[in-house]
């Protein structure tokens, strides 16, 4: 799998070109090991050819495991069938998804955002 590299105080991770039933756990354990108070990480999609619904809880549970931990993920450069397969989820509503990594980047460096919103609380309705 790959680790998360810092990159001038934002990490950056690059998802593998499969995010299926065989990888996701792995790529979730490698991305929350990297997630610590005050973390901002990048998870770069732009090697994604396929991604399977527990590709899609993996993204879904770091989400929740960056809000425990006080850290923020942006998403960036899904394309193809990894960017549908988060549109037709439901998850691209949620997940703060970027078109680059710079506007991912700049998002991160933004104070202004309110991150809080972006997913729904763990036993929030809705």
């Amino acid at each position: 799998m790959n680790a998360v590299k810092p990159t001038g105080g934002i990490d950056m991770f690059q998802l593998p070109e499969r995010m299926d039933s065989a990888t996701a756990s792995g790529i979730e354990q490698d991305l929350l090991a990297g997630l610590r108070p005050g973390t901002k990480l990048i998870v770069d999609g732009s090697a994604v050819t396929y991604m399977s619904a527990a590709g899609v809880r993996a993204l879904a549970t770091v989400l929740h495991g960056a809000q425990a931990r006080e850290a923020q993920v942006v998403f960036c450069r899904f394309s193809g069938s990894a960017a549908d397969c988060l549109e037709v989820s439901g998850f691209s509503q949620l997940l703060d998804v970027t078109e680059s990594v710079e506007a991912a980047r700049e998002r991160l460096q933004s104070t202004s955002a309110d991150r809080s919103k972006r997913l729904h609380q763990r036993g929030s309705a809705g």
